[in-house]
């Protein structure tokens, strides 16, 4: 018994027989049913992927003087280990919590959130995309581990990954299971509150604010784009909280722009704000001590929050939520907002990031075209055994969604364009 779980929570949908291929006088595994978790979506073929697809900037975007850009693998990593700091304080299993960081973005498809706009446009005949249904069909149903049921996750690991525990309603843009994914969806949420978030998914949901909020704009300013001084300025500050709470957040612009007075009284952001980042040893070392300074601000407030609303002892699944202090929440929002204004709004970025819809788009309905056999051998036999134009529709979109960002270039180049033929396409990737 792991303390604060039962056995409904390690319980997975397939009931799999023990290993065979250990030695007959191996030592007795004492892994947990959660730690095992944890080694599956590690091993994962949909988690490598991650390093080929964007965080804000492409993968190969970077440059000598700015730096290697994040990828969705070094973000999920980063959100993994702040989530586990704070599982650990809080008394839930690290081990889930770590699974659901690493998993929790398996879903995206190339070109990070600007091709999952692509694609749920493409996709709207078969109920449309959503980076987070797209995880919980890669979970239980594409990856390759158990047959029929991807990862064969715990129902704990499953529920802590699913950050949207809802399928898709009029009134909301995300959403967390596909129409054909509800069996699986239900079956995971079985027992749980309907619409509410386990306290492990509230703890692995904050680690991602926390890291692409602090990251992105770490990034940003190693890049050049953003300076920290901006916050010192009366007509930046007032145009970052109004974008902040417009996008990120339910507070007050003036809640907001408080936030900015506050984190410029810290000495890590002064320091930052003082001299221009100029790329040098000691300016990297002040930038990575901002980064750390503020990932654990952010992350013992809750910590703090938390244990004085709720106590001591295991704090695990529905017998508690995360409590996120106000203060934290707003000053969140405004660096997620800066990343916004200086970074994500460049016109350049804004160019590119509508070629890449396209691309997405033409590749969509080509392989629509051109499958079974344009697609890779692993989605022919669903494309075989689907029984409407919709259901074929979704294996499409699923290929095209497996895709990195320069495979998706790759395909169509190849596929669209077809002005640079691969042999024995698409199997030579």
């Amino acid at each position: 018994m792991i303390s604060g779980y039962t056995e409904a929570d390690w319980e997975r949908a397939h009931v799999e027989p023990p290993k065979s291929a250990d030695l007959p006088d191996a030592w007795p595994a004492v892994r947990t049913p959660f730690s095992r978790d944890r080694a599956r979506v590690l091993h994962s073929a949909a988690l490598r992927r991650l390093a080929g697809k964007t965080q804000v900037v492409g993968p190969h975007e970077g440059s000598e003087a700015h730096g290697v850009p994040r990828t969705r693998l070094t973000h999920s990593l980063e959100v993994a280990q702040i989530g586990r700091g704070i599982a650990e304080e809080l008394g839930c299993d690290p081990d889930i919590v770590d699974t659901a960081g690493l998993a929790h973005d398996i879903g995206h498809p190339p070109f990070g959130h600007n091709g999952e706009r692509a694609l749920d446009q493409a996709a709207r005949a078969c109920g449309g995309f959503e980076g987070n249904a797209q995880t919980l069909r890669i979970l239980t149903r594409l990856e390759p581990k158990v047959l029929g049921y991807g990862m064969n996750l715990t129902r704990a690991a499953l529920d802590a990954s699913t950050k949207y525990p809802w399928p898709r309603r009029p009134d909301t843009v995300k959403f967390g299971a596909y129409a054909d994914d509800l069996p699986i969806f239900e079956w995971v949420r079985r027992g749980a509150p309907d619409g509410r978030r386990c306290v492990e998914a509230q703890v692995m949901d904050w680690s991602d604010d926390v890291a692409y909020s602090v990251h992105d704009v770490e990034d940003g300013v190693r890049a050049g784009r953003i300076r920290v001084r901006s916050l010192a300025d009366g007509q930046e500050r007032a145009v970052l909280a109004a974008l902040a709470a417009k996008h990120f957040s339910d507070h007050a612009v003036t809640d907001i722009e408080e936030a900015a007075t506050v984190l410029l009284r810290l000495p890590v952001v002064a320091e930052l704000a003082d001299h221009d980042y100029d790329g040098t040893l000691g300016a990297q070392v002040a930038l990575k001590r901002l980064t750390s300074e503020l990932v654990g601000r952010f992350a013992s407030a809750v910590v703090t929050a938390t244990r004085r609303a709720h106590g001591d002892g295991p704090l695990t699944r529905y017998a508690v939520d995360l409590v996120v202090p106000e203060q934290v929440q707003c000053e969140v929002a405004l660096l997620k907002a800066m990343a916004l204004h200086y970074v994500m709004s460049d016109p350049d970025r804004l160019a590119v990031q509508a070629r890449q819809r396209a691309m997405l788009t033409e590749l969509v309905a080509t392989l629509c075209d051109r499958a079974p056999d344009a697609l890779e051998p692993a989605f022919q036999p669903a494309w075989a055994a689907a029984s409407d134009d919709a259901e074929r529709l979704r294996v499409v979109i699923d290929q095209t969604a497996s895709l990195t960002d320069a495979q998706a270039a790759t395909w169509h180049l190849a596929l669209v364009d077809n002005s640079s033929p691969v042999d024995n396409f698409p199997g030579t990737r």
